[in-house]
């Protein structure tokens, strides 16, 4: 209303000058028009300028700290919407509507704070998807286990991370239940140790099953030299000798890690076969006898 008063004498806005000096407009009409054109001139300027330099600005600032490509997709619509935002906001200002922007302001600030409240449990996964974009715990390809859980990592975004399990399901894990608890990255290293417990009888040689279980990891292609293998004896069962079997294996995976520990313990198997040496499983004997009581013998 100030504006349309202000414009009853004379035009205010640049464009509103122009169009009632050049073309003889009327200020009442000139200058509502010019206040528009501004604002949107300005709004596509800034919104231009912005997508020129500011998110190519804010890609260099990811590079340079080493942000992978899943981490700086949400974060370069973060800047978009605020490039966005500071555009609307700086074209309302230019296009005179400085009130209504303050005014828009204020109801955001409240609608911010119950919005707030309300995803409490959205706030948290998003706060824990940045920990986690920072953090790098996990990446996307990694095979993780958490809460008797385990799969590959296919997305990660700043509420959920997607998992693809062994048997081919999809679990969509809330951010905050991977950063609130335990997270096993066994390939997070170059190399990751596998351990098997070979059973031998008790009256079996152990100097001679130990000597086997070595050299089947020695002569196995995808078992590193260095570390070297090792084996223990761990335990003494009720049937059996546990010989506890160190292994590494280089670049894991979850494919690598299954298939490599299969074939070391067929072959270890295979070569107690031929040496004569026994795995045990229990056996239960059960003894007694059959009692009969004295008694009525019912009559058919």
């Amino acid at each position: 209303m100030m504006v349309l008063q202000a414009a009853a004498d004379a035009a205010t806005s640049l464009v509103g000058r122009f169009l009632n000096d050049y073309f003889n407009v009327d200020p009442t009409i000139a200058d509502p028009i010019g206040y528009a054109v501004q604002g949107i001139l300005v709004f596509i300027l800034l919104y231009i300028a912005g997508r020129a330099f500011v998110i190519p600005l804010v890609n260099r600032a990811m590079d340079r700290r080493g942000l992978d490509t899943h981490a700086k997709k949400p974060l370069n619509k973060v800047a978009f919407f605020i490039v966005v935002f500071i555009a609307i906001a700086i074209a309302f200002s230019a296009a005179g509507r400085g009130n209504i922007l303050t005014s828009l302001a204020t109801i955001a600030a409240a609608a911010t704070l119950a919005i707030g409240f309300a995803m409490q449990d959205v706030l948290q996964n998003f706060v824990a998807g940045v920990f986690i974009f920072t953090e790098k715990p996990f990446r996307i390809g990694d095979w993780i286990e958490f809460d008797d859980q385990s799969g590959v990592v296919e997305d990660i975004s700043l509420r959920v991370t997607r998992l693809r399990t062994f048997d081919n399901e999809l679990l969509t894990v809330p951010n905050s239940q991977l950063t609130d608890n335990v997270v096993k990255n066994p390939v997070d290293a170059d190399k990751l140790r596998l351990k098997f417990v070979f059973g031998i009888g008790y009256d079996d040689d152990i100097e001679q099953a130990t000597d086997i279980i070595l050299e089947e990891a020695e002569a196995h292609d995808d078992i590193m030299d260095d570390p070297e293998p090792s084996v223990r004896l761990t335990e003494l069962g009720d049937s059996s000798v546990g010989l506890q079997s160190r292994i590494w294996i280089s670049n894991p995976s979850r494919a690598d890690f299954v298939k490599t520990r299969a074939e070391y313990v067929r072959n270890v198997k295979q070569r107690f076969d031929e040496e004569g040496i026994d795995i045990p499983y229990p056996h239960r004997t059960l003894t007694g006898g059959l009692e009969f009581a004295d008694g009525p013998v019912a009559e058919s």
